[in-house]
Parts: C-alpha cells; structure tokens; sequence
C-alpha cells in the first residue's frame, strides 16, 4: 500500500515541476513586459545669432546741471514762491528779498544823478561863456582853464552817479531770486523773516538748491584692460584716432542700462564722455553716458547697472540657460547621441542674449542638447528624444 502511494507521488512529480516551470516562464514574460519605457525628454538644435559681447559696470546718475541758490545782496527774507521738492522752470521766481531798502537807495542815487547833470548843464553853459570872453580879453587864461576843469568834474561826476544808478537798480533786481535753470529744487534752507547774507564772499547764504532732471548723466569707472579693449574696437571700426575725436575713443557707443529693480537692461543712451587720465592709485579711468529722462525716474545719486559693448557683432550658438548643468566649476549639457543616448559635453560659457546663453565652445550646430528633462538623464542612458520649439530669436537676428 505504501509502496503504492509513493509510485503514484513519484509518477505526479514530473508534472508538479512541469506547472512550477511554466508559471515561472510566464512570470518573467509578464516581468519583461512591465519594463519601464525609455524617458521622454525635450531636446531643440542650438540657435544661431548674431550677438556682441557685453561688459557690466555699476555707477550713479549725476545731474548735468547742478546750481546753489545764494542770495548776492543782504536782507530780510520775505517771500518764498515755491513747494519744497517741486519742478522749477527757467527764470521762475523763487525768494524775495525786502526790496524797500535797496527802493530807497535807487531813489537817492537817481536823485543824486539828477543834481549832477544840473551841475553839469551850468558848468557846460559857464564853459561856453568863457570861451567868448577869454577871446575879448575880459576874462583871464587862467580863468578859463578853471571854467573847463569844473565842466571836467561836472561830466565825471555824471558818469559816477549814473554808474551808482545802475548798481542800485541791479541790487534792487537781486531782490528777486529766480531759477537759473529748469530741474527740480530741493528744500528750502531758510524760513521767511531770516536774515540773509549776499554779496561774493564766501559766508553767503545758501537758500536752496536746483538739479537738472532731464538729460541726466550716469558716470562709471572701468580698468586699463577695458580701456585697451574699447580703444583697439574702436580703431578696427575704421575710426581714425584724434585727440579731440571722442568718438574715436569709444564715445557715442549706444550701452543699456537697468535699475536695481528691473531684469532687463530696457534704458538706452549714449556714451558722450570719457576722461583723458587713468587714475594712478586705482589704475581705473572715468566714462559717461547721457540718458533720456523724461519722466523723471532717474535721480542724481541713484545707483544703476550699465552694458557696454565689448566685441563687434560675431554669430554664436546659443541654447536655453536652464539646459546648462553645474559640476563643480565646470559647466555641460546632455546632447543625444544618433542611438538615442546621452551624452555629456562640458561647454564654455558667454553671456545671455534675450534669456538664451551664449556657448563659446563645446558644442556643434547640429546638437540635440536635452533643454527639459535634465534630472531623468545621465550619461549612456538611452532616451526618447521630443522635438521641442526653440525660442524666437531677437528682432533683426537670425536663427538657424
């Protein structure tokens, strides 16, 4: 019986094994099956461009026109014309000054020429007589020559007292303070009924202060290397170098400029200025730009980054700067190879150009650089490359 059972086990064996191999089979295809797919990832051709290299300085804004307002004749301060802070134009009143004193002044000095030129008409017509009797004989030489002397006095006494009108008239017109310029004024230094001290010495009154607003200046300083760069760009330009050309010397270049507050560099002016020394205790040398500034936002004093073109034109391959990737110091980015597989190409990197970045070298037009999907990658992995649209390149640029 028991000799039975185990032949009956040992015949079913071979079937037992049979089942457990063919789920086994059917195991690893369904294993093979549910293998993940290769992963997608966006790859786009390298852009070609035309593009110039830009140099970054910081610097301020200085206005072109910078007055104080003194006052050039001592008084009491009567009246202020103006709102603290406010835009003045060109010959606007500002202060006034107790004009009564100087009204007096101008009234005896007008007085006092009007008595001269009486004296005057008596000395002429005492001359004139004289000169009749002199020639009868009634009067002496000597006589005469004092006749002439008075009428001598009389006209230089004229003069004196006309001179003296004249000086009271334009300290009278002093009495009125107005803007020498059209810009913005700043706060009053003096209240009204103050005393204030005129005239060209050096302890005169300051009542307040203008600035031009509009064009206004940005000054930046840049080393001798730079200096060397924009001088030698300039010549290869065909520029011939003169030494009162600032042209020639990299002036009315168009830079960029931008606030701290802005992304872009959207503010364009030009170059119109640049010094004649290089600084010898920090080797560095003085430029300026004149910008537009109608709206008044900028203000002297304010802080702004500028651009300034640093190459000629030259077409470069440019690329997405989120498809560029960080090892270290070095920088790469993953093409797909003609397999499928990635590659790692480390790169030399420019500037950015309208949010693409420039590649110096190490990479080929015909690239497909990987510009989504970077963290799925690693070199040698197989991919499924998707054609992505590449950015629209500048206005006036052209693309690939």
């Amino acid at each position: 019986m028991i000799r039975q059972k185990y032949r009956s086990f040992g015949a079913a064996l071979p079937v037992v094994l049979l089942a457990f191999l063919l789920a086994g089979c059917g195991q690893g295809q369904q294993q093979q099956k549910a293998a993940p797919p290769p992963p997608a990832v966006t790859v786009a051709e390298p852009i070609k461009r035309n593009v110039i290299d830009q140099d970054e300085y910081v610097g301020r804004f200085v206005a072109v026109d910078s007055v104080e307002i003194r006052a050039r004749v001592s008084g009491y301060l009567e009246k202020i014309h103006f709102k603290d802070g406010q835009m003045v134009k060109e010959g606007e009143l500002l202060f006034t000054i107790d004009k009564r004193p100087f009204q007096n002044t101008l009234a005896q000095a007008r007085a006092n020429l009007a008595q001269a030129r009486a004296n005057l008409a008596y000395a002429e017509a005492d001359l004139l007589r004289g000169q009749q009797l002199v020639k009868d004989k009634t009067i002496t030489e000597q006589t005469y020559e004092q006749r002439l002397q008075a009428q001598r006095i009389a006209v230089a006494t004229v003069a004196a007292n006309e001179a003296s009108v004249k000086q009271a008239e334009l300290d009278l017109e002093f009495t009125e303070l107005r803007s020498p310029l059209t810009g913005r004024i700043g706060d009053r230094r003096v209240s009204v009924g103050n005393l204030v001290t005129g005239g060209t010495s050096g302890n005169t009154t300051l009542l307040a202060t203008i600035v031009s607003t509009d064009p206004i200046r940005f000054e930046f300083t840049f080393d001798e290397a730079s200096y060397l760069r924009y001088e030698r760009l300039a010549l290869s330009g065909g520029k011939k170098a003169k030494k009162d050309d600032i042209a020639a010397r990299g002036g009315s270049t168009l830079v960029r400029l931008k606030l701290i507050d802005e992304k872009d560099f959207i503010h364009v002016g030009r170059m119109d200025f640049l010094d004649n020394v290089i600084d010898r205790s920090t080797g560095t040398i003085r430029g300026r730009a004149t910008f537009a500034n109608a709206a008044g936002v900028f203000t002297p004093g304010m802080f702004a980054r500028l651009q300034v073109p640093a190459s000629p034109p030259y077409q470069a391959l440019l690329i997405p700067d989120s498809a560029i990737g960080s090892e270290q110091a070095r920088k790469f980015v993953y093409v797909v190879r003609p397999d499928n597989s990635i590659a790692q190409k480390y790169v030399v990197l420019g500037q950015l150009s309208d949010g693409d970045r420039v590649i110096k070298s190490g990479i080929e037009a015909d690239d497909r650089v990987v510009v989504d999907g970077l963290m799925r990658v690693r070199p040698g992995v197989k991919v499924d490359p998707q054609v992505g649209a590449a950015p629209p390149p500048a206005a006036g640029t052209a693309q690939k």
